[in-house]
């Protein structure tokens, strides 16, 4: 699956979830497929929570 076709599912989950349940719903759809994106990252080892806590302490890696 390209990131064009990912992109066009995760904004269709979107919009359906804005129409059926209004806009509060859609918010919460959306927060829910940030956390399973960064678990997903997290898990494939794409992603380093000690280096992204760092980052948004403001702590320089280099």
């Amino acid at each position: 699956m390209t990131v064009t076709t990912k992109g066009m599912l995760i904004g269709a989950v979107l919009a359906l979830s804005a129409v059926a349940f209004g806009f509060w719903a859609m918010i919460l759809v959306a927060v829910a497929i940030a956390i399973g994106w960064g678990v997903g990252r997290v898990v494939e080892g794409k992603l380093d929570l000690g280096s992204l806590t760092d980052a948004l302490r403001g702590r320089r890696s280099s």
